[in-house]
This record gives structure tokens, sequence and C-alpha cells, in this order.
């Protein structure tokens, strides 16, 4: 299946879908989800628009007064699905769609979601309908290993590796848990190291020999002139075979290990670059490389900085050079997120990382639109909402800051972590309009819930001294 993004949507669904998003920032939850439902129905492989719908029932159902009267007609609903499925998957898609209208954590619903969506041809639907009532149970090992299987069905060895290690972590006992996951890790390496494109068998066993032999090596933790023996071993293999990724990954790893990180980076660029750009591991441990130096030179500017007194000859030299370094982090942080939201344009969650950095770095006004597109994803939408709060508020945008604040505070019920820091932002916006008593009550829900957040004790104990 190929999974539709926004932009393959027609103009009149495209019009439906930003009404939609439009709807639930203003809480009309049932209007979003009726023009969601009606873009599905057209269009059932827009997986953004699906998880979107889901989020928003799932919210519509946590804001609903529950009733002792209610009876649920789920389970005659699901049967007439499972039926339809067998004549029909598609219809039977959309008729459980019904169900997860209402009950959108529906264990049954979602298992007929995924099997009808795989039996139509959609297995991504059928991963998303695992992952949903992974949400409400983290720790299911059940779905986790219908999860693995549908991952290994459709070829996604490394989600595949992830989910069973997830099942080990719950169960390490879990015996099938641990062959498969074994197995997916070893067909994940094949893909990534070039095997499955062999020339000849010839080829294939001489580079199983040589990674089977790495393995063993990278096993080993080595040290002085055994360390310089093997990369001066593994380059002449390299030389001889400048194409092998496995080779380029070794020789990474041995200069890792001698803490030589420029030339490990360098490395692990180069076989980056063999793999052009295919193996996501490799491409993050260049920029993990690049990190760590930085951060090493930030900790040691900073213990300096923290050692000496500021009339001390060299404490203005570290103090700049301790900016230089964070600043250099931040760039290559923004550079890495840039790069990877352009090679997946449609990739919500990299357009939040990309704004999260921007907003992290003072970049406020670059960061509106990418966070403005990362609300449409469900995952990130809360969070991206709050960082547009800020922005508009550092921008001066206050009216905004504070509606986009507002709608974000709504969607979520309990007092978490999220909802305590965006009410938090919603009050100093307030603070900033000269709105003193909204301000305040903002200051007093954080306070009900957690005494100890940020300055939110000092600040309501102070406005009763001042009565």
């Amino acid at each position: 299946m190929a999974v539709k993004t926004e932009k393959e949507l027609s103009e009149t669904q495209r019009s439906h879908w930003l009404k939609a998003v439009a709807a639930i920032e203003l809480r009309n939850f049932g209007y979003a989800i009726s023009l969601l439902r009606a873009i599905l129905k057209q269009e059932p492989e827009f997986l953004t628009g699906r998880q979107l719908l889901r989020r928003t029932e799932v919210t519509k159902n946590k804001a609903a007064k529950k009733s002792f009267f209610n009876i649920s007609t789920s389970p005659i609903a699901i049967m007439k699905a499972q039926r339809e499925m067998k004549k029909d998957p598609k219809r039977a898609v959309e008729m459980v769609e019904k169900v997860l209208e209402e009950e959108p954590y529906h264990r049954q619903a979602n298992f007929v979601l995924k099997a009808a969506a795989v039996a139509a041809g959609w297995p991504e639907i059928g991963v998303f309908a695992l992952r949903t009532l992974l949400e409400d149970n983290p720790r299911d090992v059940k779905v986790l290993h219908q999860l693995g299987r549908l991952h290994h069905d459709i070829g996604q060895n490394e989600a595949e590796v992830e989910v069973y290690n997830r099942i080990t972590e719950i169960d390490p006992l879990d015996a099938v848990a641990l062959r498969l996951g074994k197995d997916a890790s070893a067909r994940a390496s094949m893909t990534t190291g070039g095997w499955t494109r062999a020339e000849s068998y010839r080829d294939l066993i001489k580079d199983k020999e040589i990674a089977i032999s790495l393995e063993q090596q990278s096993r080993v933790q080595l040290t002085g002139e055994s360390l310089d023996q093997q990369i001066a071993e593994t380059y002449a293999l390299h030389q001889a075979q400048p194409e092998n990724v496995d080779l380029a990954r070794r020789l990474g790893v041995l200069n890792e290990q001698k803490d030589e990180i420029e030339a490990a980076a360098a490395w692990y660029q180069y076989a980056a670059d063999l793999t052009k750009g295919a193996d996501a591991g490799l491409v993050r441990k260049v920029s993990d490389l690049r990190m760590k130096r930085f951060e090493h030179e930030i900790s040691t500017h900073e213990e300096f900085l923290s050692t000496h007194r500021a009339d001390d000859e060299l404490y203005a030299k570290k103090s700049e050079e301790l900016r230089i370094a964070k600043r250099k982090r931040a760039e290559i942080l923004i550079d890495d997120a840039r790069q990877l939201a352009e090679r997946n344009p449609t990739d919500l969650q990299l357009r939040f990382e990309l704004g999260e950095h921007l907003v992290n770095e003072g970049h406020f006004r670059e960061a509106l639109p990418e966070l403005q597109r990362a609300r449409q994803n469900p995952n990130a939408r809360l969070k991206a909402m709050n960082l547009l709060g800020r922005c508009y508020r550092e921008l001066g945008m206050l009216d905004l800051a504070a509606k986009q604040l507002e709608g974000a505070a709504r969607e979520i019920l309990s007092m978490d972590a999220m909802k305590k820091e965006i009410v938090y932002n919603l009050g100093l916006v307030y603070e900033r309009m000269r709105d003193r008593e909204k301000s305040l009550h903002c200051m007093k829900q954080i306070y009900e819930a957690d005494y100890g957040y940020k300055d939110v004790a000092a600040r309501v104990e102070s406005s009763y001294e001042q009565k």
C-alpha cells in the first residue's frame, strides 16, 4: 500500500481537511469527525487523516459525560463488519470505523480493523489499529506479538526488532519474542549491509564471512596496539573493497573506541553515503558523534567556569568559547532536523522536531510554519500548539498566543506535565496582556496540583500577601 499524503488530496478534500483541523481547534469534534470520515471514505489510504480522526475521537470520548443507561451496540456492529470482511474488506473498514467513533480504544473493533485493512491491502492501517490499542495499554503482549508479525509481513525489519525488544523488556522469558527478535535483527542487518544485492553466491559468502568476523571483533573492546592493529587490518580490507558498508562501519566503531571522534564520524558518514542515506542508524550515528564532541567541549568549559572566579584571566575567553560551542551544537541540531524534514517532507513529526529546535534557539518566526504544519500530527499536536503559543508571545502577538494555548489546554483533561507547561505559558501571556486575574487563575490551577512547579507557589502566595 502506498500511503497517501495531504499533497495527494484533491482541492475539495484538502479544503475539508483544513476545515477539520480548524474545527478541532474550536473543539467542534463532531463536525471534524464527519469531515474526516468523508475524506477517508474517498481516500482510505490517507493515514495522517485516520490518525487525526482517532485522536479527535479519543479527545471527544474523554470529554463526554458517561451515562449508566447507555447500551452499547458495538458487538452487533462488529459482527456485521466481520461478516462483511469476507465479501468486501474495504467496506468492513468503513463499518468498524463507526464503532471506533464512540469507542476508539475498543479492543475487538481495532482487531477487526486490522484484519479488514490487511485483507484490503492496506497493512499500514493494520499497524495503526494495533498501535492505537497500545496507546491504551502499552504492555499488552498479545497486541505487541500481532504488531511484530505484521511488521514482518510487510518487510519492516527495524520496526519488528523494536517491537520484539519491547516484549522482551516486559517478559524476559518470552522465548518466541527472543527468537523472532534475533531473526528480525539479522534481516535488518542483511538489508542495510547490502547482502540482498549480492551478485553471486560467492559474493554473498564472502560478505557474510567478513560480517561475521567484524561482529566477533566488535564484541571485544580493544585498546592500545591491538586497537591500532585492527584499524590497520580493517583499513587494508577496505582499500580492497571500498564499497563494503560493513568495513566502513567497522572503521567507525574502531576509531570511536580509540576516542578519535572526528575520524569515527568521517567513517560513519562514508558508510552512510554508501547506503545513499537509507540506513537511518548510520545517519544518526554521524549526528550523535558530532554532538558528542560539542557536548564534551561544553561540559569542559562549564566545569572551568564553575570553579573559577569571573576576574580570572581565562574566564572571559572560556565564556566566549562556551557560547560558540553551544551555538555550533544548536546549528547541528537545526541542520540535521532540516535535512531530515527535506528528505521526508510529509513527515509531520520531523516538522515538529525542526520547529522545536528553532524555538530553542530563538528563531521564533522561522519556527511558525513548521509548527503550524506539525499541529496536523495527532502525536505532536499539543506540543506544537504549546510552542506556537510561545512563538506568538515572543513575537508580541499576544492574542494569537492566548488563543493557541487556550485551545491546547482545553484538549487535556488532567493536569499532567504537558498541561502544566501549557497553562503556565498561558499565565505568562495573560501577565503580558496585563490581565492579572486570568494569569493568577492559571497559576492557581497548577498550584492545586503541583506545589513545586517552577515559581508557581511564589506567584500564588504573594498574591494573597498583596491583598
